[in-house]
C-alpha cells in the first residue's frame, strides 16, 4: 500500500440546493471552504463553481473525491435510461410481481411501474436449479436474438438475469458474452456480478437499476472529469459509494447501483469520523437539511451498513449501503391545517425557490425555518438570501394559515410547527434505535446540515439522549466525509446451508476468497492507505423464516458452534425471543475490505487564529427566544470567535456561516479540542 496521490485533497458533495467542498492540505492543515449553488442542467459546472469559489489550484490537486446524487435523483425521478432484460423462460415478471406486497397496506389504491417495462423483458430458455447443475441449456441464438431486438427497441443498456445464476454463473456469463460482440457500449450487467443472492426479485430489481442508471452515471462522470483535465487537474476522481467507502470513477460504472444514496452515506462517514476523533464511538446522525431528514446508528465508529434497503415501493437495491432513514421533515416543510382542523408539517417542501417566506424569494408558505424566525431563534438579517425580510409579513401568513383556524397565538402556532416537526423527526430517531434494539440514552446525536443543529438539543431531550456533538462545520458535513471516507468493497455470496449441514472450513474459503478480490481491487486504485481492515458476516435465519438478522464475526475461520451461539445472542439481543430446538440456517456470506485513509486534523476546520480569549470576544449581540412558554433574554455567539475550550450555560444562540446551534435553558456547551462543540442535555443549573 505504498501508492500516493500526493498534494492537495478536495471532497466535494453535491446537494440539491448547494454542492459543497472542503480542500485539505495534509502538509500544512490549511483548509479551504466553499458552497455554490448546484447546477441541475449539469452538475459538473456546479463541482467547477466551487473550486473555483476556493480558489483551488487544480495542477496542484493530488486527488479529487465526489459524492454525487445522479444516481438517487435518476431512481427516485424515475428518469432511467431505456433498458431492455434477457431472463430465464417464465420469469419475465418477477419485476412486477414482487413479494405480493401493496403500496398502501390499509388502502385499495395505489400505483407501481417496474423499472423495465414488459415489452422490454425477453425471455430465453435456460435453467439451472438452485444447486447449481444445469437442467436446461442456453439458448445462445435466442439470447443474440433477443439482444438486438432490444436494440432495435432502442435500449442503451441491458440486463441478463437467470433465475439461479447465484449458483452457477455460467449461462449469465456467455449470454453477456454473446452480447458484448455486438452491443454498441459496456453497459451490461450481469445479475450474479451485482448482487450473489437467492432472491429472484431483489437480485433482478437490483440488477436492472444497475442498468439504467449506468449510461447516466457515465455521461456525467466524462463531462466531470472532462472539465477538471481542461482546468489542469491530472489525478484520479474517487465517487463515495452508498456504502461509505470510494471507488474510482474509472471502475464506478460497472456498480453503478452501489453510488445509489451516496449523498446521505458520506454524512455518515463523516460523523463516524469525528465521533472517533471526539471520543464518542456510539452516534445517531441526524442530518436535518432544507427538505428532509437522514438519521442513522453509529456503533463502535462503525456506521450500520444493510444489504436489505428499499429505496421506494417495490425498489429494493440489496447492494450493501449504510443504513439511513429519511422523513420529509427540513426547514422548508410546508406547515397547514388539514380539512380535519388540525395541524400537518411536511412533506411538502417550499423548497430552495422560492423557499421559506424568510429567504426573502416570494414565499408565501409559512414553513419550519419561518416558525424558528418567529420565536427568535434565527437572525432575519442574515437569514434572507436575497434583501431582507419584514417579519411582519411571516406574523401574518402565521396568523391567516395556522393561528387563527386553531385558534391560537401566533407565537403558539409556531411553537406547534416546531413541536409537530421535532416529533416526526424524533419518530425517525427511533426507527434505527429502538425498533433495531438500541437505547437512545446509550449514544450521542450527532447534529448536522444546515438546520441540524437548531432542533437537535430538543430532539436529544425528547429521546432522552444525554449529548449532542455538533461538528465544526455541520453544513458541509457531506462534503468533509468525501475527504474522510476509506476505500470500500463489499462482497455477499449466498449458500443457504442449515448450520448442522456446513461442512468445516467452508465459510472460510469463502471469505478468503472474497478477501483475495477485494484486496485485488483495493490495489488498482492509485491512493494512498494507512493499511487494510476486513469485516466478516453472516446473515442467518431459524428455519421457516423468512427475514435475515447479520452476525459480526471476529475472524473468518469460525466453527458451527460459536456461530451457533453468535446467532441466538444477536436474536435474543434484537427480539429477545430464544427459539431453543429450532435449525438455523447460513444463508449469505459477507466480507468488506477496507483501505484506511491516512488521518487528518480536523481541528483547522475553523481557523484557529480567529478565535477568541474569552465568550466575550465571540459575544455579536443578544435577543429574546422563545423557550417553552416564556421569552428569554438570549446571547448570540459568533462560532468563529469562540475559544476552544469555552464552556457556557444556556440560553444561548451559537451562529456560523453555515447553521446555527440552539443551547436551550438548563442545557451546557462545551468546546473540544478538535474545535466540536458538545451539548450535554439538562446539565446545567
Amino acid at each position: 500500500m505504498t501508492k500516493m496521490a500526493s498534494g492537495l485533497v478536495a471532497g466535494i458533495d453535491v446537494g440539491g440546493t448547494f454542492t459543497d467542498l472542503v480542500q485539505f492540505d495534509p502538509a500544512s492543515g490549511a483548509v479551504r471552504l466553499a458552497k455554490v449553488p448546484t447546477t441541475w442542467e449539469n452538475q459538473a459546472y456546479g463541482v467547477m463553481d466551487a473550486l473555483r469559489s476556493a480558489g483551488s489550484d487544480l495542477e496542484a490537486l493530488g486527488l479529487v473525491v465526489h459524492g454525487t446524487t445522479t444516481t438517487t435523483n435518476a431512481v427516485l425521478e424515475r428518469k432511467l435510461s431505456r433498458t431492455g432484460l434477457i431472463t430465464t423462460a417464465g420469469f419475465r415478471d418477477i419485476l412486477e410481481l414482487g413479494r405480493r406486497t401493496r403500496p398502501q397496506p390499509y388502502g385499495m389504491f395505489g400505483e407501481f411501474s417496474p423499472i423495465i417495462p414488459r415489452d422490454l423483458r425477453l425471455e430465453v430458455s435456460e435453467r439451472v436449479d438452485a444447486a447449481g447443475t444445469v437442467v436446461t441449456s442456453l439458448d445462445e441464438s435466442a439470447v443474440v436474438a433477443a439482444g438486438r431486438r432490444l436494440l432495435d427497441a432502442g435500449c442503451e443498456a441491458v440486463v441478463v438475469h437467470f433465475l439461479h445464476a447465484y449458483a452457477n454463473p455460467a449461462h449469465e456469463l456467455r449470454a453477456a458474452e454473446l452480447l458484448t460482440g455486438f452491443w454498441p457500449n459496456d453497459h451490461i450487467t450481469t445479475g450474479h456480478a451485482i448482487l450473489s443472492e437467492s432472491r429472484e426479485f431483489e437480485r433482478g430489481v437490483t440488477a436492472a437499476v444497475n442498468a439504467a442508471v449506468q449510461p447516466i452515471l457515465a455521461r456525467y462522470l466524462r463531462r466531470l472529469t472532462g472539465e477538471l483535465a481542461e482546468g489542469g487537474y491530472r489525478g484520479d476522481v474517487l465517487v463515495m459509494n452508498g456504502n461509505g467507502g470510494m471507488v474510482s470513477s474509472r471502475l464506478v460504472t460497472s456498480e453503478a447501483a452501489k453510488t445509489v444514496m451516496s449523498g446521505p452515506a458520506s454524512g455518515v462517514m463523516a460523523a463516524a469520523y469525528t465521533g472517533r476523533a471526539a471520543g464518542l464511538d456510539d452516534l445517531i446522525t441526524y442530518d436535518m437539511g432544507g427538505t428532509s431528514t437522514d438519521v442513522a446508528l453509529v456503533r463502535g465508529a462503525e456506521p450500520a451498513v444493510s444489504s436489505e434497503i428499499e429505496i421506494e415501493y417495490a425498489m429494493p437495491i440489496h447492494v450493501p449501503m449504510v443504513d439511513v432513514r429519511t422523513v420529509g421533515a427540513g426547514g422548508g416543510s410546508i406547515a397547514r391545517v388539514n380539512d380535519a382542523g388540525l395541524l400537518e408539517v411536511g412533506p411538502q417542501s417550499a423548497g430552495a425557490d422560492p423557499g421559506p417566506i424568510c429567504y426573502g424569494r416570494g414565499g408565501t408558505d409559512p414553513t419550519i425555518s419561518d416558525a424558528n424566525l418567529l420565536l427568535g431563534r434565527l437572525d432575519p438579517g442574515k437569514l434572507a438570501v436575497r434583501g431582507g425580510v419584514d417579519l411582519a409579513d411571516v406574523e401574518r401568513v402565521f396568523e391567516e394559515r395556522l393561528a387563527g383556524p386553531l385558534g391560537v397565538s401566533v407565537g403558539e402556532a409556531a411553537q406547534a410547527v416546531i413541536r409537530l416537526a421535532d416529533t416526526t423527526m424524533a419518530g425517525a430517531i427511533r426507527m434505527v434505535s429502538l425498533s433495531l434494539g438500541a437505547d437512545p440514552r446509550d449514544f450521542a446525536l450527532f447534529a448536522f446540515g444546515g438546520a441540524g443543529p437548531l432542533h437537535a438539543a430538543a430532539l436529544a431531550r425528547e429521546l432522552g439522549v444525554p449529548r449532542v456533538l455538533v461538528p465544526a462545520r455541520p453544513g458541509i458535513t457531506n462534503a468533509l466525509g468525501c475527504v474522510v471516507a476509506d476505500l470500500r468493497h463489499d462482497f455477499v455470496r449466498t449458500v443457504t446451508t442449515p448450520l448442522a449441514a456446513l461442512e468445516s472450513g467452508a465459510l472460510a474459503r469463502v471469505f478468503a476468497r472474497q478477501t483475495a478480490e477485494g484486496e485485488r481491487m483495493i490495489a488498482a486504485e492509485t491512493v494512498g492507505l494507512a493499511g487494510l481492515r476486513h469485516l466478516y458476516s453472516v446473515d442467518m435465519q431459524y428455519a421457516g423464516q423468512t427475514h435475515l438478522l447479520r452476525v459480526e464475526l471476529e475472524r473468518p475461520d469460525v466453527d458451527a458452534a460459536t456461530l451457533q451461539s453468535l446467532f441466538e445472542a444477536a436474536y435474543w439481543k434484537r427480539f429477545r425471543v430464544a427459539l431453543d430446538g429450532i435449525g438455523a440456517i447460513v444463508v449469505n456470506v459477507n466480507t468488506s475490505v477496507i483501505g484506511a485513509r491516512p488521518p487528518l486534523d480536523l481541528s483547522t476546520l475553523i481557523d484557529p487564529a480567529g478565535r477568541g480569549a474569552s465568550l466575550d470576544a465571540a459575544l455579536t449581540g443578544r435577543r429574546r427566544v422563545r423557550f417553552g412558554d416564556g421569552w428569554y433574554d438570549t446571547p448570540v455567539y459568533w462560532r468563529d470567535h469562540l475559544p476552544l475550550d469555552f464552556d457556557l450555560h444556556g440560553p444561548a444562540i451559537i451562529e456560523q456561516m453555515d447553521t446555527t446551534l440552539l443551547v436551550p435553558p438548563r442545557d451546557r456547551a462545551e468546546g473540544t479540542p478538535q474545535g466540536d462543540i458538545i451539548v450535554h442535555v439538562g446539565d446545567a443549573p
